[in-house]
């Protein structure tokens, strides 16, 4: 788990720019949303904070910003964790779709209460791109945990 958020970590810092910024889904919060669906006893608020708190002094923007979103993106998921694993990954992307518009419009309101410009709907496809990268990403880190069956 913990390699898989740094690893997260490390795409939402890498330099960015142009379309692609626009589009770059938020790694960071795909991932603690997956650990919070898929393990929800060791995934926790306390963690989602803590990596919003390092996301928030790495990007230099207000400090909390990222982390309340991250919490309450998690704790919506650790609510719902059971009803999302019922689906197929496919059909989960519409619940994770939503989890990430949330977070995004947390951050949202924050940005716009300290006085900054609002860019246009564009904000919101990087909620989409990484809606839509969750069952590739539902498929990879399940891998290491799939077991093979014995051959006698």
């Amino acid at each position: 788990m913990a390699l898989t958020l740094f690893v997260g970590l490390m795409l939402n810092l890498l330099p960015w720019s142009g379309a692609a910024l626009l589009l770059r889904p938020d790694f960071l919060a795909i991932t603690l949303l997956f650990w919070s669906i898929r393990e929800p006893l060791r995934m926790g608020i306390g963690v989602a904070w803590g990596m919003g708190l390092m996301v928030d002094v790495a990007d230099g923007v207000l400090f909390g910003q990222n982390a309340l979103a991250y919490s309450l993106a998690v704790f919506i998921a650790l609510l719902l964790h059971r009803r999302i694993l019922m689906f197929t990954p496919w059909q989960q992307t519409f619940y994770v779709l939503l989890l990430l518009l949330a977070l995004q419009a947390m951050t949202l309101l924050i940005r716009l209460s300290t006085g900054v410009d609002f860019i246009g709907m564009g904000y919101f496809a990087a909620s989409v791109s990484g809606a839509l990268l969750w069952p590739l990403l539902t498929l990879l880190l399940q891998l290491p945990q799939k077991v093979e069956p014995k051959r006698d």
